[in-house]
């Protein structure tokens, strides 16, 4: 079993992923405003005072012990903006991730790239199994969770098919 993990700052060739802090809020507010995103997941995109009070939900963790929660806000080096986020949620040697990146720089690998960095370090750390839950129709997210080794199985959970790599 791996010890219970706090995000640390990661780096791509492109990006800084920054632990989430709640400072984070008003440009991620802007960087998540587009109702589109919400296609595949529900919902609607959440006001700065909304993602503010979210960001301090998760920063106060969750209330399983052994569990962590880490998220990342994915931080575009050339310009400096805060572009979408990456996260995972760990529990003993498994990790289930998520990420998500504004319409405005979707389709430019980013995802890709932000998710490969998290699940590298996971592996990292000895995660012997990592799985993401992908919309079947949600075929950029699909994309992205195979560039990071993930397969997809026969499994369904709330509509969404599991996609999963183990050691």
């Amino acid at each position: 079993m791996i010890p219970v993990v706090t995000a640390v700052p990661l780096r791509t060739a492109r990006l800084d992923l920054e632990p989430l802090r709640l400072g984070h809020a008003p440009e991620m507010a802007e960087a998540l405003a587009d109702p589109a995103l919400h296609a595949f997941i529900g919902g609607a995109p959440l006001s700065e005072p909304e993602l503010r009070a979210r960001y301090a939900r998760m920063l106060a963790g969750p209330t399983e012990p052994g569990t962590a929660w880490c998220n990342w806000v994915l931080r575009l080096r050339e310009t400096g903006a805060a572009v979408g986020t990456v996260q995972a949620t760990v529990t003993g040697e498994a990790a289930e991730i998520a990420w998500v990146a504004g319409t405005a720089w979707q389709g430019q690998g980013l995802s890709k790239e932000a998710a490969g960095a998290l699940a590298d370090w996971l592996r990292s750390l000895g995660t012997s199994v990592i799985l993401a839950h992908v919309h079947p129709d949600h075929h950029a997210s699909a994309a992205v969770a195979a560039a990071v080794g993930l397969a997809p199985t026969e499994s369904f959970e709330d509509g969404e098919r599991r996609w999963e790599w183990r050691a």
